[in-house]
């Protein structure tokens, strides 16, 4: 029986490392054997794959589990696919990617905002103007389409190499039917114009990178929220203080998100993911999309 089959995690990570955070994570979830497996390439995700499920009875499945990090959200959800093409029913075993723990953070960011804009704002996602600074990240690339998912008018903005965004557009456009829009603010000039239109400000750039300066606020009439996921000082918005949750941003009229009220939501989050592969008894592929279902559920 499935209830006697030990909770096994395989994690593949393209990059020379596999998450301590991801590890911890996952056996605190209730996996007890965590195994690694560094510089995985996607032409290895198939026989990795069909190792797990080869070994074990079917009915072992549901306590089978693929994780999948690194840092790149495309080579992230191509290593899903992969994964879910190798199956053999009925052997089958569970998949969850989450690259940098980018995915889940970005969920947590959009299921805050959603909260704050409902119960200050009256509002929903609904043609909301959203602005997505680090846009090329990967919590910039999920958080972009979790909102425009819901109905938000999203924009991604340019610090450098305006043909990132517009890749990025492109690729979002490709995989999930969102509509993007690529924008520079490369300029002062650009970046304000940006600012003054944006209702949401997501600011997902690098640890340590200000992208919201006080003279950037002042010049934001129509922001409602801004949140922000950089715990590394500088803030990424000048002001923002780490556990702000729906409070008065000094400089202007929006409310604050800080980085440590999302993480408390992305760590259940991501902990629940892991919590849902154990408890359901039929393959699972999570990413960013049920990452977001599952926040809501911590936001309300």
């Amino acid at each position: 029986m499935s209830d006697d089959a030990t909770p096994i995690l395989h994690m593949l990570s393209p990059q020379k490392h596999v998450s301590p955070f991801d590890v911890n994570m996952g056996v605190d979830a209730g996996f007890r054997a965590v195994v690694p497996y560094i510089n995985v390439t996607r032409e290895e995700v198939t026989g990795l794959v069909q190792d797990a499920i080869f070994s074990r009875p079917p009915e072992f499945g549901s306590k089978t589990g693929i994780f999948i990090g690194g840092k790149d959200a495309i080579l992230a959800l191509d290593m899903m696919e992969d994964a879910r093409k190798a199956l053999v029913p009925p052997f089958q075993l569970s998949v969850f990617a989450d690259p940098a723990g980018s995915f889940t953070t970005a969920a947590a960011m959009v299921a805050m905002v959603e909260k704050v804009l409902k119960n200050k704002h009256g509002r929903g996602w609904s043609g909301t103007k959203v602005a997505v600074f680090g846009a090329t990240g990967v919590v910039g690339f999920a958080s972009s389409i979790i909102a425009a998912l819901e109905g938000a008018k999203v924009k991604l903005v340019a610090h450098r190499g305006f043909d990132r965004v517009v890749k990025s557009a492109a690729v979002s456009k490709e995989r999930f039917g969102v509509d993007l829009e690529a924008v520079s603010g490369e300029t002062p000039e650009g970046k304000a114009e940006i600012i003054a239109d944006a209702e949401v400000i997501f600011a997902a750039a690098a640890a340590g990178v200000q992208v919201i300066s006080a003279e950037d606020k002042k010049k934001a009439p129509n922001l409602l929220v801004l949140a922000d996921v950089n715990a590394v000082p500088p803030p990424g918005v000048e002001g923002m203080e780490l556990f702000m949750n729906g409070d008065p941003l000094p400089g202007c009229n929006a409310f604050g998100i800080g980085p440590l009220a999302i993480g408390d939501i992305k760590y259940k989050t991501q902990a629940g993911l892991f919590k849902h592969m154990l408890g359901s008894k039929e393959a699972q592929f999570l990413d960013f999309r049920q990452a977001f279902t599952l926040a809501r559920t911590f936001t309300m």
